[in-house]
């Protein structure tokens, strides 16, 4: 069963509730000698240690959309002025002896590996459920992780096998709001998330809408649109291209004015809010005594109107 403070028992050095109990001292060793040995112990599981960033992996599910080359440039400059702050999080590779899983810390060891620096992390022994709980949880405590990206972890996390309830409990958010998340990537068409990236400016709201829209849209289609310097212009674009088109109305056609003698005058042409008369031929001359009688026709056409 997912726990919900999973990851601040991880951070604390307490072990998965899964995992089995240290065996207890033997009674010889009890006493004095044996606490200062089990003090030894618990602090050997909450000891930082330095780990070759080559022999690190990657494992759960991916939770970023963007490669954020700016970002991981900026964490280097970082780490090379004041030294890796904050460590990771690892687990023992159950697969490869000497290799270990990221559990959440990807952007800081790929900045360390770049700069072939070792990386300070915690070790901890957990398994797959445990190590997909512990990323979310983490995930749902950051803020910089955008609305598309944390439904595409849930949709992951659903696609892995994980039910509702684990999956909310991992994001720290209700079913409501992650059975709409998983709806919306439901939706989309495979491959367009990724086209897109994170489009942090993007709420619920709009990829919503951007879900409702591409129904029945070729993919192919929808991901050739995705172009833009960022993930927000390429979501617009997007958006732009799923969006019906209103179809232009065509110009009015101007219709003829006549005077009492069934002569034509001119035309008018009503177009944009605004009305345009223009009188040739016959027309001109009734257009000065227009231009002298205008105030006394609109008197008139006033007084007729209110």
């Amino acid at each position: 069963m997912a726990r919900k403070d999973l990851l601040k028992d991880l951070m604390a050095g307490k072990p998965p509730e899964d995992q089995p109990a240290p065996t207890p001292l033997p009674r010889s060793q009890r006493g004095a000698i044996g606490a200062v040995s089990q003090s030894i112990a618990d602090l050997k599981s909450r000891a930082l240690i330095e780990v070759p960033a080559e022999l690190i992996d990657m494992a759960g599910f991916a939770d970023r959309l963007d490669g954020d080359p700016q970002g991981i440039a900026a964490l280097k400059a970082s780490i090379l002025d004041y030294g890796q702050q904050v460590p990771v999080l690892l687990r023992h590779s159950p697969t490869a002896e000497g290799r270990f899983d990221i559990v959440f810390g990807r952007r800081r060891v790929q900045a360390l590996k770049e700069l072939r620096l070792p990386v300070k992390a915690m070790v901890r022994d957990l398994n797959d459920h445990d190590l997909v709980i512990a990323q979310g949880q983490e995930n749902s405590a950051r803020k910089d992780l955008s609305f598309i990206e944390k439904a595409n972890f849930a949709a992951q996390m659903q696609r892995g096998g994980y039910d509702r309830k684990v999956i909310c409990d991992a994001l720290s958010i209700d079913k409501t709001v992650i059975s709409r998340m998983l709806s919306i990537v439901e939706a989309l068409p495979e491959g367009l998330v990724t086209a897109i990236g994170a489009a942090p400016s993007a709420g619920r709201d709009r990829w919503l809408a951007l879900a409702d829209q591409v129904r029945g849209r070729p993919a192919s289609e929808l991901i050739a649109a995705a172009k833009g310097a960022d993930s927000d212009a390429r979501f617009l674009a997007v958006l732009a291209a799923a969006s019906p088109s209103t179809p232009k109305r065509p110009p009015a056609l101007p219709a003829t004015l006549t005077g009492a003698d069934g002569a034509a005058l001119g035309n008018v042409r009503k177009t944009h809010g605004k009305a345009v008369i223009e009188l040739t031929g016959e027309g001109r001359a009734f257009a000065d005594w227009l231009l002298d009688h205008i105030k006394d026709l609109h008197r008139d056409w006033s007084d007729k109107n209110r």
